[in-house]
């Protein structure tokens, strides 16, 4: 029981190490991306910490496996080099108990991984998606700063001078656009008012930027004449209730409704999230005898070629996925027998290494 908490706590300190490590540098990449569009104002910048959280399970579905089949490695690479392997063995300590060992955090990790994968990632991807899109799909007056010109909405630049106190009313505004009459004849539109704020038709769901005491000229390119129009109200449509998109990609489908999709998509989607989850064993039966080093080479002698390794099995999954959604691979043989080439890797250098035996 003591070798048994000792070996585990060794194997979940060093994947806590590895995938805090490998999670900053994701989320530090993918953060600096958000904050870039934030700062070019096309999403506000208070949605960013939500944007970030959503996107947790996703980079957990990838980082658990690949840190946990480096802190086998790492973990027992020291325990090799410091010979306490030789001592466990010399006491009776088998191959296949350390094996046993391993599978117990192997469950916990697996558990994270099946999570993430089968409910997190999914739903997690959805909400990001709607946010974003209903970010697209409307002007928020939290994506402009004053006295700059933004993209505003749909084909629209905006310039505002500044807001009022509360933030609900642009002062001093510039909208540039470019429209087609209903001829199809294009023309350029430039609205100054006054002010400007946002409205919501109770009826439709639509989204209005109603401008109040101000001017439009529109021009038709090639011709030297604008018509112009003073108004005390006017307002400009932003987006209709029905503009999003429909959001109905396998990859934001919850795991549920993917087992009655027939479709290739939706099969290599259902096929992935129930493959990671078996990834975590199939890496610890290859991390076991990968982890045997001699004290002379250290503990970072077969990292490199484990890392390979790794990379490669995600790489056949990955390009597995894309085959099968292309229709190109048939979803009856799907991903199965990657997961099954590597398993019986695994077993192999198993048995290879229980031949040699695990202290030599």
């Amino acid at each position: 029981m003591i070798i048994f908490r000792y070996l585990t706590r060794e194997i979940l300190l060093t994947m806590a190490a590895v995938a805090g490590v490998l999670l900053l540098v994701i989320m530090g990449s993918r953060f600096i991306r958000y904050f870039s569009n934030a700062a070019e104002g096309e999403i506000p910048a208070d949605i960013l910490g939500t944007l970030m959280l959503l996107h947790l399970p996703g980079f957990l579905e990838l980082i658990l496996p690949l840190a946990f089949f480096l802190g086998i490695l790492l973990a027992y690479g020291q325990l090799y080099l410091n010979s306490e392997i030789t001592v466990l063995v010399a006491c009776g300590t088998s191959p296949n108990r350390l094996l046993q060992v391993s599978l117990v955090p192997a469950v916990l990790v697996s558990v994270l991984v099946g999570l993430c994968s089968l409910w997190l990632t999914p739903a997690g991807a959805l909400q990001t998606e709607t946010l974003l899109e209903d970010q697209r799909s409307r002007v928020d007056f939290s994506t402009l700063g004053p006295g700059r010109f933004q993209e505003f909405g749909s084909g629209r630049t905006a310039y505002t001078e500044g807001f009022s106190e509360d933030g609900a009313e642009m002062r001093g505004v510039f909208i540039s656009e470019r429209q087609r009459r209903s001829d199809g004849t294009p023309e350029s539109v430039v609205t100054r008012a006054e002010a400007g704020h946002q409205a919501v038709d109770d009826d439709t769901g639509s989204r209005f930027l109603v401008l109040t005491d101000g001017e439009r000229y529109s021009v038709e390119p090639g011709r030297y004449q604008a018509e112009r129009l003073e108004f005390e109200t006017y307002a400009v449509r932003l987006s209709r209730a029905e503009s999003l998109r429909e959001l109905d990609s396998p990859e934001l489908t919850p795991t549920r409704e993917l087992f009655g999709d027939e479709s290739p998509e939706a099969r290599a989607q259902l096929q992935w999230r129930l493959g990671m989850p078996l990834m975590v064993f199939i890496l610890t039966l290859l991390a076991m005898p990968l982890s045997r080093v001699n004290p002379r080479q250290g503990r970072f002698a077969k990292l490199l070629p484990a890392i390979f390794l790794h990379v490669a099995y995600l790489s056949l999954l990955l390009a597995a996925l894309d085959a099968i959604g292309r229709g190109n691979l048939p979803a009856a043989v799907g991903m199965w027998p990657i997961h099954g080439a590597f398993l019986a890797l695994g077993l192999w250098m198993m048995v290879r290494a229980q031949r040699k035996g695990m202290s030599g």
